[in-house]
């Protein structure tokens, strides 16, 4: 199998030495003390859930391991604003470099283009990389269940946790529900559900579905890669999930906030 999922880890492994090399824990504090209230990234999926609208996360993404490039023309600042104005509810912004060509500078220059929280992307695997999303101003961050043994998801939740920020954990199947669900992190837990394989990076969205029938009621489904039409949302919708990480579809086409627009429309 080739397993993109492996070489991204065996990578970050090394990007966590460098971080390490570069930065302390008390230096990165004296960053997050420095920062703003988390927005409430959360909070805004919920308030337009509740409203009964599609809470959209709005992915910005240069590139990706298994299309390549899929945005030439990349003004991270510019696109967060069009996401804004297309009705986003939050916003997720890639920083891994070698594989999906993100950046921190991304992230921030998109996050204060704007008034809406925002997601650091990337691949989280120590303490000090939460530290990091935070000093740059996350709002919250993604925990990827295949990337983790469950003490580590467990440790890193919790650091998120005592900064303020929300934190997405991802699954991909059963397996890894089961872990998450058992790992009692608590109740009302964000559980993201990635329609795409990262072993593999095929992509369906009976991925969600399958996994429905098995999530406890009090958690918040966020239904992650292959949106890419109002059909799709409406299939997701009618089967009770109204949270979405949509991103590829958006990021493809001339406007992204006017394609978001249209992807919402009933």
């Amino acid at each position: 199998m080739n397993d993109i999922l492996a070489r991204i880890l065996a990578r970050k492994r090394e990007e966590v030495a460098q971080l390490k090399r570069d930065h302390t824990p008390a230096s990165l504090t004296q960053r997050c003390e420095k920062q703003g209230a988390p927005r409430g990234f959360a909070a805004a999926l919920r308030q337009k859930a509740d409203a009964g609208q599609p809470a959209v996360i709005a992915e910005i993404k240069r590139a990706s391991p298994s299309k390549g490039l899929i945005r030439p023309d990349f003004d991270p600042a510019w696109i967060a604003t069009e996401y804004e104005r297309g009705g986003a509810a939050c916003l997720s912004i890639l920083t891994d470099e070698d594989y999906f060509q993100g950046s921190i500078d991304h992230f921030v220059a998109a996050r204060n283009a704007v008034a809406l929280p925002a997601i650091r992307k990337d691949f989280i695997i120590d303490e000090l990389q939460v530290l990091e999303s935070r000093a740059i101003g996350a709002d919250c961050i993604l925990l990827i269940a295949a990337a983790l043994p469950v003490a580590r998801l467990v440790a890193l939740h919790k650091t998120a946790r005592d900064l303020g920020m929300d934190v997405l954990i991802e699954v991909h199947d059963r397996s890894e529900l089961t872990a998450v669900l058992q790992a009692r992190l608590g109740s009302g837990l964000m559980i993201g559900i990635n329609n795409r394989n990262l072993r593999t990076f095929e992509t369906r969205l009976e991925t969600t579905l399958d996994l429905l029938p098995w999530m406890p009621a009090g958690h918040e489904v966020i239904t992650e890669s292959g949106i890419g039409t109002p059909a799709d949302v409406r299939r997701m919708t009618g089967a009770g999930v109204h949270r979405f990480l949509v991103g590829e579809s958006l990021m493809r086409q001339p406007n992204p906030g006017v394609a978001l627009k249209r992807l919402l429309v009933a």
